[in-house]
């Protein structure tokens, strides 16, 4: 089958239009004329395409593959696969996972009443994903969206609106903090035990795996760990684009890194250790949500994000839903 029969961009009513009338997100469907298709043809296709599929995920910042044949988490797996890009393993970052199968872990586990507010991924530590997949296995009920929105316009809005804050930010950059059980806590959004944050049993490897993220470790008594990391830039320069984005998980700490172990509010913190304003981060979240695209999640979509471009959230949901996902370098 030709390649460049397969691929359609097509336009769904959620998205929005953005930079020189571009689409956000890019979705696309099999061409009307390809009536046979299976997981083989979306791989070869993949790996036909993808300069093309590249280019089209750099100049949009996400792009969704709606109506294609994939239907287990392997064939997910198979489909990251086919992009070639590098696995990243999840070292450092907060959200409850467990491996399904090859480089497919769930999505954050985090109970389905909970929002997760927007972010960009492992913002918090040096070394994060610049690409992401999720993949729908199973549609929720109602709700359970992952909304997305495009960093640097976040950015050039919270700098016209706010030029003091951001030019602290972007001064003093931030520290994050986070207090880490021995085991995952299936309750919290950021519940990942410090044994699985950092894939270990042993204290010490802890402590260096610790280190080469920059990441301090205060040990308590009853066997969990404080971690601290920063000063982090909470404003970077995306160099592909040429543009600066919000990239930061400050919102997200501020707002949504609760539990019974942790204060939202000391969460996250200047870089100079001085306390955040509180009605700048809640309008910042508004913000977000005023430019954000949230598609209701289909069986078998498949949705790649540019780190480095957009950030993502999670919205409440009914159950059942099951969305997986996958990190790359």
């Amino acid at each position: 089958m030709p390649v460049e029969t397969f691929f359609s961009e097509i336009t769904i009513p959620h998205q929005k239009t953005h930079d020189q009338n571009l689409l956000f997100p890019a979705v696309l469907s099999p061409k009307n004329n390809v009536k046979v298709l299976n997981r083989n043809d979306v791989v070869e296709a993949i790996r036909a395409q993808k300069p093309w599929l590249e280019s089209l995920l750099h100049k949009t910042g996400a792009v969704l593959f709606r109506g294609f044949p994939v239907t287990t988490a392997s064939e997910f797996n198979d489909v990251v696969e086919a992009f070639g890009f590098e696995e990243l393993p999840y070292v450092g970052g907060a959200a409850p996972r467990t491996n399904v199968v090859g480089r497919v872990f769930t999505a954050n586990e985090a109970p389905p009443d909970q929002k997760i507010p927007f972010h960009h991924e492992m913002a918090q530590v040096p070394t994060f994903p610049s690409k992401l997949f999720f993949y729908c296995e199973v549609e929720p009920g109602k709700g359970g969206e992952t909304p997305i929105v495009l960093s640097h316009i976040i950015y050039q809005r919270m700098k016209n609106k706010y030029p003091e804050f951001v030019e602290r930010l972007e001064e003093h950059g931030l520290i994050y903090t986070r207090v880490l059980g021995e085991d995952d806590d299936p309750s919290s959004p950021i519940g990942r035990g410090w044994k699985s944050t950092f894939l270990t049993k042993d204290k010490g490897v802890a402590e260096e795996r610790a280190a080469k993220l920059g990441m301090k470790l205060e040990w308590e008594e009853d066997g969990s760990v404080k971690t601290i990391m920063g000063p982090i830039p909470a404003i970077k320069l995306d160099i592909a684009r040429q543009r600066k984005i919000w990239f930061n998980s400050m919102v997200a700490a501020y707002t949504g890194w609760e539990d019974a172990r942790n204060d939202p509010v000391k969460a996250v913190t200047f870089g100079d250790g001085k306390p955040l304003p509180a009605e700048i981060i809640y309008d910042c979240l508004k913000i977000l949500d005023e430019e954000s695209v949230a598609v209701p999640w289909q069986m078998g979509d498949v949705l790649l994000l540019d780190n480095w471009a957009v950030l993502h959230s999670r919205r409440p949901f009914d159950p059942p839903r099951r969305v997986l996902a996958s990190l790359c370098k």
